[in-house]
């Protein structure tokens, strides 16, 4: 096998692999849809049939406390299958590796 085959075979590869991510991001997006709405539906159906206002159930922290923090582990899913990463970036990685390949450099210059 040729090197750009080798290649060619490795870029489908990873291609199917984020196409895989990709899709896993978007049946993870539509069932939060779909279970969010289900569940607000049915806690603000409850909540008025309790004795509350359609505006007090609608605009409750219990109307929306499942959507708020399930979003926040779709938003880290997100993330991640869009390489989004502002704390640990490539940047900040060659940064690091810059300074230690530095810092070696000056302890080793001491001993010169």
């Amino acid at each position: 096998m040729e090197l750009n085959e080798i290649n060619k075979t490795d870029k489908m590869i990873r291609a199917k692999k984020h196409v895989d991510e990709l899709k896993g991001f978007y049946i993870h997006l539509l069932v939060y849809v779909l279970v969010n709405i289900f569940i607000t539906t049915v806690t603000v159906i409850a909540r008025v049939n309790g004795g509350e206002s359609f505006g007090e159930a609608f605009f409750s922290f219990a109307s929306f406390s499942t959507a708020i923090f399930w979003g926040i582990g779709l938003a880290f899913h997100a993330a991640k299958v869009y390489s989004f990463s502002p704390f640990f970036s490539k940047d900040w990685e060659e940064r690091q590796i810059q300074k230690y390949i530095e810092k070696d450099k000056k302890e080793a210059e001491k001993y010169r």
